[in-house]
């Protein structure tokens, strides 16, 4: 016992960030300041269900352990929204800076944007539920004021990104690091404290929030799995279950194989965007080291849970993989599987040499899907006049300032 005690001790972590430290960790550093074991529940609490800014604000620990803290450098470390851009549908993107000076962008998304339809989850029900009460003549005359019914956050788990699909403006930034736990699961704790919201359990509380998070910002999530994991169980600390959150993978298989083994995952979505290894080739190079076949057979190990789908994302891009040949060729790929396709308008950027395909074509795309019996939904763009939507994040700050409107945070 008295080892395990030292070894606690001497495991305790350095002077730095608080925020991103599970409880065992802060338990270690409480015993290494000779404190009751009950302060790092007090300070675990403080963190991610309080989301504190400063030890200061921790009024359950005694006015010498928050000195204490500060005296021996620990901080609370959430990161800082230093740029917002606004759109005019509501959505916000966030240059979101860490302790290093490193960047990356974040997205505000007031009632999402379509994104969980059809995948099996509560989410899912909200959003098909509220599309019904959008398409009645009522609701069209009576919008749902502020504050938002429900809100989706867009996350990124890397500065940069090194998969280099070629649709993507974050490419063209290449890799910089991985984000830590703290840093991916603080980009969302400094917006929910930016928009105040108080997520809590609906007992008692006739207007909870509904926070949904998609790890579907800059990066890729299983190029740096360790730490994304790691912030998929300190955002369900927060609590923000792991049924509200969705991960996209551009089709890294160790991290595919790694995620099927998980207890606590979020929902999947993999950016596919192409029916065949030829034309995928061309827009992700990541198929060259693991093709469609070989993506196909690593999640069929994941064991889907009652009323879980995968969501396979597919990008249109004019001329490339949009026609019915492609559809047809995606249905034969996709057909025995308990999926869904997500269909993603193009959204263009600069020097990009792509086009959007028409809508008719999109639509024509859409309908031959689902006549084939796979559930086939057109995401919304959300942001696109801030360069907010899929494929644009690209920490806009440093692009010529006439392409965005940026407003103090």
């Amino acid at each position: 016992m008295l080892n395990k005690t030292k070894d606690e001790i001497e495991n305790a972590p350095t002077p730095g960030p608080l925020f991103g430290l599970p409880l065992p960790e802060l338990t270690a550093l409480m015993k290494r300041l000779n404190q009751p074991a009950y302060r790092a529940t007090q300070l675990h609490h403080a963190l991610y269900r309080q989301r504190v800014a400063s030890p200061d604000e921790i009024s359950t620990l005694p006015a010498d352990l928050r000195d204490l803290l500060k005296t021996e450098g620990y901080t609370i470390g959430l990161p800082e929204i230093v740029q917002t851009a606004r759109s005019i549908d509501g959505t916000e993107r966030y240059l979101i800076r860490m302790a290093d000076g490193e960047t990356v962008e974040t997205v505000w998304m007031p009632d999402g944007d379509g994104g969980e339809r059809g995948d099996g989850s509560q989410a899912a029900e909200e959003e098909e539920k509220e599309d019904q009460e959008n398409n009645s003549i009522a609701a069209e005359q009576n919008p749902a004021a502020f504050p938002y019914r429900r809100s989706t956050i867009c996350v990124s788990s890397q500065v940069g990104c090194a998969v280099n699909c070629q649709f993507c403006l974050t490419a063209k930034l290449g890799i910089r690091r991985n984000l830590t736990a703290g840093e991916i699961a603080g980009q969302v704790a400094a917006v929910l404290n930016r928009h105040q919201v108080a997520l809590s359990s609906s007992r008692g509380n006739p207007t909870p929030a509904r926070i949904n998070l998609v790890f579907m910002g800059m990066g890729e999530p299983f190029l740096n799995y360790a730490n994304f994991i790691a912030a998929v169980r300190l955002l369900t600390q927060m609590p923000i279950p792991e049924s509200r959150m969705t991960v996209s993978t551009s089709g890294i298989l160790p991290g595919i194989l790694d995620f099927a083994k998980e207890i606590v995952r979020p929902k999947l979505a993999v950016s596919l965007n192409a029916s065949n290894d030829q034309v995928r080739e061309s827009i992700m190079p990541i198929t060259r080291k693991w093709n469609i076949a070989a993506l196909l057979e690593a999640l069929a190990t994941i064991p889907l849970r009652n009323r879980e789908w995968i969501t396979f994302e597919y990008v249109l891009l004019g001329g490339i993989n949009d026609s019915l040949q492609h559809a047809d060729e995606l249905i034969a790929l996709v057909r025995d599987m308990r999926c869904k396709i997500n269909l993603i308008v193009w959204n263009s950027g600069p020097n990009m040499p792509f086009h959007e395909p028409p809508q008719s074509g999109v639509s024509a795309f859409q309908k031959r899907i689902m006549a084939a019996g796979i559930p086939a939904y057109i995401r919304r763009p959300r942001g696109r006049d801030i360069y907010a939507a899929c494929g644009q994040l690209k920490r806009t700050v440093e692009q010529p300032p006439q392409l965005v409107e940026l407003a103090p945070a």
